[in-house]
């Protein structure tokens, strides 16, 4: 099937699909005698996998490690366990750093007392100096 064709069956571009099989995460498919690829049924599982792990966040490195741990049939559940543990685990530090933010963030809207004046407690604040 040509790239058009895989892009519409997986919800991905052209361009995501190109990159995908340039960083060795996809095998690069067979040409047609026009020069066009011509990508197997098989890479519309492997492009939804990939989609699907990436919607989870993760990174370009660990979606090559899924891929490899999905197509062998020896894997241990234990290393998909631990990639899953790390990537949760990731997640959850990014929710503290946001939540940090949030509170900061609303500490600078307290200080603000929303009027006229051309005084901002919110530009102070961001350019250093003491309220």
């Amino acid at each position: 099937m040509n790239i058009g064709k895989l892009a519409s069956l997986t919800g991905l571009s052209s361009k995501a699909i190109r990159f995908y099989e340039s960083e060795g995460i996809i095998e690069s498919p067979q040409r047609q005698a026009n020069g066009y690829r011509d990508y197997p049924q098989s890479a519309v599982a492997e492009l939804n996998f990939l989609r699907q792990a990436r919607q989870f966040g993760f990174s370009l490195d660990e979606c090559r490690q899924l891929m490899t741990l999905w197509h062998n049939p020896k894997r241990r559940s234990a290393e998909v366990h631990q990639l899953v543990t790390e990537r949760q685990h990731q997640v959850e530090q990014q929710i503290a750093e946001l939540q940090e933010m949030s509170s900061l963030l609303n500490d600078l809207l307290n200080r603000c007392s929303a009027n006229e004046s051309s005084k901002c407690a919110i530009i102070d604040s961001l350019a250093g100096k003491k309220a």
